[in-house]
């Protein structure tokens, strides 16, 4: 059953991967397969529990006793319907809701022209220059904010300024660079890093001074690369190719602009603080902040005197969260925990400990993947295989030296938020700001390739050297 589970997860993760060509949405995919393989695993759970998760179910019929009566079968059900299901939902909904929290609090943002004022910031005319400003501007806002939506808002503001097809190209390139690098640094920059920062991989005060000089040396050495190609000032579009603002960011005053902007901002800010001082996890901060931007926005309309129709409350803002995005995560993590709880990452992750034995070289392996598959599967996958290592773990194990890797903020989890984060920039279809920018600004597969995914690897990998000299010497 295990190897029909593993040849399942291996198709659908293929389907999901060639998601442009079979034009087949991702999500769908996930879904279908994450609730195929619990079918599947519900069945199989009789032989798979005892090894996979003994100690557990055992525990499980201690506290359960009125199950001893029940045929062996009936019980393992029973384990996974009524324990490994709903641990399994609560660790993924604990992200998910992270998620909407967030994303919310950004599309509210931009929804009122919060962004304009960064956008402001980039005034250069000369190539090169203004190359500069758009990738450390993109680097330091996707710290804050998601790549995703990082990624847009720089790709409208090079729209308005450059109008060279070529020159946007390459300026739309090293977006999703910078990107992805500012994402990588900071435990609300990045998907893959929300993850580990949720399940306690990573710390806030580890991570950022850990990983914020291999992420800048990414996205510095390709800003260096690609613009020794670029010569004298850009061109700016003709004005009839500038979009007006709408109705209602036109009557809003930059005050009022401004006043959501630093909310908004100050309310992502303020998750990691509000988790180290409450010890509460990090969805109740994010809660906290829409709750509070919610309420400003519904006072500042009750003073202001716009059409109600015109007005960009909460709830309508909320339906333009990509619901897609939100059921990929959900179906992808289930599929993945699944491969957990038979049994299958953890006997990946002693396969790559026997045959590899290198912390560094499995987190490059995993960033490398990620410039091909979606970088989500791979950190979920990463979490599965190996559990966070405590003092009794390292005493007892054989080898005590290499389990320090896996404590808590411990080299493996760091490494693995840098490399799947930024190692998804060799590609262009590697990242969901690749995929943007590819459709944003018809960039090819071929085109990428060819004149940037070099300099993108040699950053990549810059980096990777930079953090690794920088556990060596300190």
């Amino acid at each position: 059953m295990m190897t029909l589970m593993l040849l399942i997860f291996l198709v659908g993760y293929a389907m999901i991967a060639l998601e442009h060509p079979l034009k087949m949405n991702k999500a769908g995919t996930a879904l279908l397969l994450g609730s195929v393989l619990w079918v599947i695993y519900a069945f199989a759970a009789p032989g798979l529990i005892p090894e996979a998760s003994g100690e557990t179910f055992k525990a499980f019929l201690t506290q359960n006793p009125e199950l001893g009566q029940l045929p062996y079968a009936e019980q393992c059900l029973q384990f996974v319907t009524s324990y490994q299901i709903p641990h399994s939902l609560g660790e993924i909904c604990s992200t998910l809701i992270f998620l909407i929290g967030a994303m919310t609090i950004v599309e509210l943002i931009d929804a009122h022209g919060g962004f304009d004022f960064i956008t402001r910031f980039v005034t250069a005319r000369e190539k090169r220059r203004l190359l500069s400003m758009v990738a450390l501007v993109t680097f330091f806002m996707s710290a804050v904010l998601d790549n995703l939506t990082t990624t847009i808002v720089m790709v409208m503001l090079i729209r308005k300024l450059v109008d060279d097809t070529h020159d946007r190209l390459i300026f739309g390139s090293m977006i999703v660079i910078a990107a992805n690098s500012g994402g990588a640094w900071s435990p609300i920059g990045d998907v893959t890093t929300i993850m580990l920062w949720v399940q306690g991989n990573i710390t806030t005060g580890a991570t950022i001074p850990n990983l914020i000089l291999p992420s800048l040396v990414s996205a510095l050495l390709p800003l260096l690369i690609l613009g020794r190609g670029l010569r004298g000032e850009v061109s700016p579009p003709a004005p009839s190719a500038i979009q007006d603002a709408d109705d209602l960011t036109r009557q809003l005053s930059d005050r009022e602009k401004l006043s959501i902007l630093i909310l908004g901002v100050v309310c992502l800010l303020a998750v990691p603080i509000f988790k180290t001082i409450t010890h509460l996890p990090p969805f109740m901060g994010i809660l906290l902040g829409v709750g509070v931007l919610w309420l400003y926005t519904e006072m500042m309309y009750a003073h202001l005197h716009v059409p109600e129709e015109k007005k960009l409350r909460l709830s309508k803002v909320v339906h333009r969260i990509d619901g897609s995005t939100l059921l990929f995560f959900l179906g992808i993590l289930l599929a993945v925990d699944v491969l957990r709880y038979g049994g299958l990452l953890s006997t990946f992750a002693l396969w790559l400990d026997q045959s590899v034995g290198d912390v560094y070289v499995v987190d490059l392996i995993i960033g490398t993947l990620s410039a091909v598959v979606d970088n989500v599967p791979l950190v979920a996958g990463a979490i599965g295989m190996y559990p966070i290592a405590d003092e009794a773990m390292i005493a007892s194990a054989a080898d005590p030296a290499y389990l320090a890797n896996f404590v808590q903020d411990g080299v493996f989890w760091q490494f693995l938020a840098y490399c799947a984060g930024v190692g998804g920039s060799m590609l262009i279809i590697g990242s969901a700001a690749g995929v943007v920018v590819m459709g944003l600004e018809r960039i090819s597969f071929g085109w990428y390739l060819k004149h940037v995914s070099l300099a993108a690897a040699l950053g990549y990998l810059a980096g990777a050297l930079v953090y690794i000299i920088q556990r060596l010497l300190f």
